[in-house]
């Protein structure tokens, strides 16, 4: 009788253990985001994702997507995706971020495979950020994953973790990677004085994914979704970017998707850095404000004793070039996102600035 009591009581703690490790590493039934309530503790309990969590596949309602000009986050993959409630459309704009309803969610996943010569290979996710439209505005939520791999806990107070992976080249890097806190989250979404997505616009979606049901664009993936409307008839009348390490596309091009995804969420009219007079989104024309033969407002040793922010003709003595090539807290830019430098970037900019016709700035303008 003890024998039985005992093999009873270990299949119930058995049982226990396989239903802990399963609601840890799988998921079912529908999206249970309430926009009204607190931000769950853990990211599996939104049932984003089907199956097994660090697996990444979207559950109904969900689409995945893809930029064409992403934003350098110390070399971090990303794997973006939009949930769309029952009943509800975003709205097609066409020099702006798409107009979400509340309701609506962006899902961004930062990984680092280990080899990033396979990039489909074995992964490290280190961070999922939420921007969810709740009806009083956008609010950006933090997750951070566990070495394990089951689940991520929500945190506002950011994180430092440790992660090395072979480069493209097949050298190991490795970093401290930092996962901003919740203020830090607000800092780079902050325009015209509300928290606002950054990436999804027109011009940065107008391209192919590899879908689970095939090769399409991702506007027409939405609009035949139910997720977007007003989408224009043809596709080739919506504006697109390029992609900025397309070495292939225009260096004017390239450099301004560069800058535009990378510092114009700062350096804008509405942005937090407005009053540098920097602005740098990809609408803007006027050379001025673009950085040419233009002095800093205050930079103080981020300007490394040099003039301008773009002297063109001459990235060595570019502003521009010299913050973006540091890694001291007090001269980098961008200021947040970043431990390394990007040198595919730098080198963009250099090239651009070079390919520009010199002038001697000899009355620069402030």
């Amino acid at each position: 009788m003890n024998r039985l009591i005992r093999l009873s009581i270990f299949a119930v703690f058995a049982f226990g253990i396989v239903l802990y490790v399963t609601s840890c590493t799988s998921s079912t039934g529908k999206v249970a985001l309430d926009v009204a309530a607190k931000p769950f503790e853990m990211l599996s309990q939104y049932n984003f994702f089907k199956g097994v969590l660090k697996d990444l596949i979207p559950n109904d309602r969900i689409l995945p997507y893809d930029l064409n000009s992403p934003l350098f986050s110390d070399y971090a993959h990303k794997a973006r995706f939009i949930y769309m409630p029952d009943g509800k459309v975003a709205e097609y704009a066409e020099d702006k971020v798409l107009q979400l309803p509340v309701g609506a969610c962006l899902i961004k996943n930062f990984y680092y495979p280990d080899d990033f010569r396979k990039p489909e290979g074995h992964r490290r996710i280190m961070e999922t950020r939420l921007l969810v439209h709740r009806q009083e505005g956008w609010d950006a939520v933090e997750y951070i994953w566990n070495d394990e791999q089951t689940d991520a806990h929500l945190e506002v107070a950011g994180d430092l973790k440790k992660v090395s992976w072979i480069h493209t080249d097949g050298s190991k890097k490795e970093i401290d990677y930092i996962i901003p806190n919740k203020n830090q989250c607000k800092g780079c979404h902050w325009i015209n004085g509300a928290i606002t997505p950054i990436g999804p616009k027109v011009r940065n979606l107008n391209k192919d994914y590899a879908y689970a049901d095939g090769k399409q664009n991702q506007l027409i993936k939405l609009s035949k979704a139910g997720f977007l409307k007003g989408l224009p008839a043809d596709i080739k009348a919506c504006p697109k970017v390029v992609n900025y390490l397309d070495t292939t596309a225009d260096i004017n091009d390239r450099a301004r998707a560069y800058l535009d995804i990378n510092c114009a969420h700062c350096h804008n009219a509405g942005g937090p850095a407005y009053t540098s007079g920097l602005y740098l989104n990809y609408e803007m024309q006027d050379k001025e404000h673009l950085g040419y033969c233009k002095t800093p407002v205050s930079a103080g040793r981020g300007t490394g004793n040099l003039l301008v922010d773009i002297q063109p003709g001459d990235p060595a003595k570019s502003i521009m070039v010299f913050r973006m090539a540091s890694t001291d807290a007090g001269i980098k830019m961008p200021e947040l996102g970043r431990s390394m430098v990007h040198q595919e970037g730098v080198d963009l900019i250099s090239k651009w600035i070079a390919s520009q016709a010199p002038s001697a700035c000899t009355a620069p303008k402030n």
